[in-house]
């Protein structure tokens, strides 16, 4: 499914500021694991690299923006709490019909 030129545009303006939300939740996460006083700093240093290592390659960090994939993208996004259907409020009626019609909601 193709999104409207205004949705698109709105989509790319969006990402960046969910992606932001999204790394901080992450960084309040590391945080957690450093200050963990119960672990050696060795372990911490380690998980907190693995960490780093598989959240870089999530959506909620890093996307391959195509106009043709964004619905996909917007439903993998919420699929994965980046975002909530809800943050789509100043997308177009069509689009969030679409993403509620995909997702199942009001079924």
């Amino acid at each position: 499914m193709d999104i409207s030129k205004s949705d698109w545009k709105l989509f790319r303006v969006k990402l960046s500021v969910w992606q932001e939300k999204y790394m901080e939740r992450l960084v309040r996460e590391y945080v957690t694991v450093l200050t963990d006083e119960t672990r050696r700093a060795s372990d911490k240093f380690w998980e907190l690299e693995e960490r780093i290592k598989t959240d870089r390659q999530h959506p909620g960090v890093i996307m391959e923006m195509r106009k043709s994939d964004a619905i996909w993208q917007i439903m993998r996004l919420i699929r994965l709490k980046v975002i909530t259907y809800d943050d789509l409020s100043d997308f177009s009626d069509e689009l969030r019909r679409a993403v509620k019609g995909l997702l199942g909601i009001g079924r």
